[in-house]
């Protein structure tokens, strides 16, 4: 169990998935530059955690709302918690739910929580989006003291839902991100490069330097490079 002062940001675990020199770069060196891709990203977060609490039938939203996990040590927002009522059968509910649902202030009956997560364009090839949500999910269930068994990613493109369900293998690499994220800030270094074909899309690559430097060249090599190229125009 990590203490408040100890938490970081929850979104970390995304980038450190993703490409754990990514993390470095953000968290450690506070570098950021951004690029179309992160300003779509950026205003459709911001748009979603605007979303006034509200309820329509079976089902309440809550937009922004904060997380906190002592377990994983993190701290941050979910885009969108859904609350799902769960149909009943006389006064029980269904058969499934039990050890899964929540009572809402001012609402009758048990709910279900299902964390949203919304993403620009296409999903990805690796697992950085579902721990995301997966962490929220802990956070959720370690806040609510319920079991949250399944979320949704929605991307931009296809413009749809995609389930994400948190099962053992997911909730560990969860939990092993995090453990790694807390090492890596306590020993507040940056890791090395590993250049691949996330490097593209990448808003940091040009303060990266992921192929130079995978190649063997030093950053004093680098800095020579660009001091004997003379003044830029």
């Amino acid at each position: 169990m990590y203490d408040e002062d100890d938490l970081l940001p929850l979104s970390g675990l995304q980038h450190l998935a993703f490409c754990p020199r990514q993390w470095g770069l953000i968290h450690v060196e506070c570098s950021w530059i951004e690029n179309r891709l992160t300003a779509e990203g950026r205003i459709g977060h911001n748009r979603v955690h605007l979303e006034a609490t509200e309820t329509r039938g079976n089902v309440r939203r809550c937009g922004g709302l904060a997380l906190r996990s002592l377990r994983l040590g993190v701290a941050g927002k979910a885009d969108l918690v859904e609350f799902h009522r769960v149909p009943v059968s006389g006064d029980a509910p269904v058969a499934g739910s039990v050890g899964t649902t929540v009572r809402l202030p001012g609402a009758a009956g048990e709910w279900t929580v299902f964390p949203v997560e919304f993403k620009r364009g296409r999903p990805k090839g690796g697992d950085c989006d579902r721990v995301q949500l997966c962490a929220q999910a802990i956070c959720l269930e370690e806040m609510l003291g319920v079991g949250v068994r399944v979320g949704a990613l929605f991307y931009g493109e296809p413009h749809r839902r995609t389930d994400v369900e948190f099962d053992a293998p997911l909730r560990a690499r969860t939990s092993e991100l995090a453990i790694t994220m807390h090492e890596l800030a306590r020993a507040g270094k940056t890791p090395p490069p590993s250049p691949g074909s996330h490097c593209a899309s990448c808003s940091l690559k040009n303060v990266c330097s992921a192929d130079w430097l995978a190649a063997g060249r030093s950053v004093k090599d680098y800095l020579s490079r660009v001091c004997d190229s003379g003044p830029m125009e």
